[in-house]
């Protein structure tokens, strides 16, 4: 009796040769005939046994394809190690009621050989069915028909072996083509994403820094598939020179500590087109030895453009076209960080529009919109030297004065200020004149925050309104400064 494990591991090695219910096959038909006729019995048969039925493989004078595995007297045989010789199965206790003993086809005599398949681990054999003859008459085998039914069950193996080898390269190659499918799959799949996202991919081997580029990276830089993949030298001409350093510094550090560099530069292709891309990378390592830098390449060129457009926004004031607060509040920020380390002096000067508000109510906000125009065009006068101008809102302006020559004076510059940003707003019935005032600060050692200028600046713009509009003050400076003389620098007619 065979235990679990080793008749789950026999049906396996049967199931794995594919081989119940196939055509007969001229070779098996030619072992059992060979038996049949050097043996001298009735009939002949290879039989494979599952664990429901034998199944004749071959046979001849049998005249069936199976029988249950209840009557069959081959399942004797497989647990044999060689042939198993019944000379009168009515005489043994074990066949003498079987049907097939009782009833046709009458068998008396029985030989069976073991079968024998490779084990699915591929380490030893399993018997999965026999080479069998049978005879109505008692009889028995002598040592050289015993050889006979060796020889013939040994070579029934080796056509079940070269089977079992045959399905093996089958099923190998089946596999090979279906990966070779997927990867090709994968890789049209690759392809298109890289061109969906504007994304290459690229390789620099260590060995003799040769660059290996994939399809859309020759695309990004404009560089035909034909041409082949340029040197690293000329790789890197594609970059602006000031950003070369950059990148080779970014390459020497990644092979040098392995940690993976991401940058975003401008570009030049091949084609001169100017263009923004990204580029990120890390180290391939092979058996703890550095070989290569793979990594990807993206044309952000168009993101790069939209952020550029979203920032320009968000930092200019729609109607003036001046700078917003929040761009006011960052390069003040910035400003301040620069002049603390170095000493650098600048002026912050902070001015209101007077009467402004009589301009909307009585022309019409298209004429305050123009008055504003106007007044942020005189901020950025050629003759104020490059100094930045904002709009914080309604009709609120700060200026930055950073030119030296401007801050030598400062009350003069305030002066020019107060004449320039006066303005006379007629209409058919009235008249309105429109003029700033001003609060200013120079940065010292106490002013180290924005909130400390601008707090500054506020309270002598506030002390110069309290005097009177038109006025500019200096913050801890006594005294105010007014406009140079003369008629209103500019008129709107409504």
């Amino acid at each position: 009796m065979r235990d679990a494990t080793s008749e789950t591991d026999r049906l396996a090695a049967l199931a794995s040769l594919e081989i119940l219910d196939t055509p007969p096959q001229r070779e098996f038909d030619t072992i059992v005939a060979t038996a049949q006729r050097m043996l001298g019995c009735k009939s002949a048969f290879i039989s494979l046994i599952d664990d429901t039925r034998q199944w004749f493989k071959a046979q001849r004078g049998l005249g069936i394809s199976q029988t249950p595995i209840s009557q069959a007297f081959c399942t004797h045989a497989l647990a044999a190690d060689d042939i198993l010789v019944v000379p009168d199965a009515t005489c043994d206790p074990r066949f003498d009621t079987n049907p097939l003993v009782t009833g046709a086809p009458n068998i008396r005599f029985y030989a069976g050989m073991p079968i024998r398949a490779q084990h699915a681990s591929g380490v030893g054999r399993l018997p999965i069915g026999t080479l069998c003859v049978i005879d109505p008459q008692p009889r028995a085998l002598d040592e050289a028909e015993e050889r006979v039914m060796r020889d013939l069950a040994h070579l029934a193996e080796a056509l079940l072996d070269a089977r079992g080898i045959a399905l093996t390269l089958a099923r190998l190659a089946e596999d090979r083509r279906r990966t070779l499918e997927r990867l090709d799959r994968t890789d049209r799949q690759f392809r298109q994403a890289e061109r969906m996202a504007n994304i290459g991919s690229w390789r620099l081997s260590l060995a003799d820094s040769r660059p290996e580029w994939s399809e859309q990276t020759y695309a990004i830089h404009g560089v035909p598939i034909a041409d082949g993949t340029p040197s690293l030298t000329t790789a890197l001409d594609f970059y602006p020179p000031q950003a070369r350093p950059g990148i080779e510094s970014a390459v020497a550090r990644t092979i040098a500590t392995g940690e993976p560099f991401d940058f975003e530069t401008d570009f030049i292709n091949a084609q001169g087109k100017q263009l923004r891309v990204r580029s990120m990378a890390e180290l391939e390592v092979r058996e703890g030895v550095p070989v290569a830098l793979v990594g990807v390449f993206q044309d952000v060129t168009a993101r790069y453009a939209m952020e550029q457009a979203l920032r320009h926004t968000a930092h200019t004031d729609e109607l003036t076209k001046l700078a917003s607060r929040s761009r006011f509040n960052q390069f003040l920020d910035d400003k301040l960080a620069v002049a603390w380390d170095r000493q650098e002096a600048f002026a912050l000067l902070l001015i209101d529009l007077d009467h402004f508000k009589a301009v909307n109510d009585l022309c019409g906000h298209l004429t305050g919109d123009a008055v504003l125009r106007l007044m942020a065009a005189r901020l950025q006068a050629p003759s104020l030297d490059d100094s930045f101008a904002a709009r914080l809102g309604g009709d609120e302006f700060v200026l930055v004065v950073t030119s030296p020559t401007l801050l030598m004076d400062l009350e003069g510059l305030l002066r020019r200020l107060l004449f320039d940003l006066r303005h006379s707003v007629t209409t058919d019935s009235a008249s309105i004149a429109v003029s700033a005032t001003i609060g200013a600060c120079l940065r010292d050692k106490t002013t180290k925050s924005r909130s400390d200028m601008v707090q500054r600046a506020d309270q002598a713009l506030y002390r110069a309104k309290n005097r009177q509009r038109g006025l500019a003050a200096i913050a801890g400076v006594a005294g105010f400064v007014e406009h140079q003389g003369g008629p209103f620098a500019l008129q709107v007619a409504v």
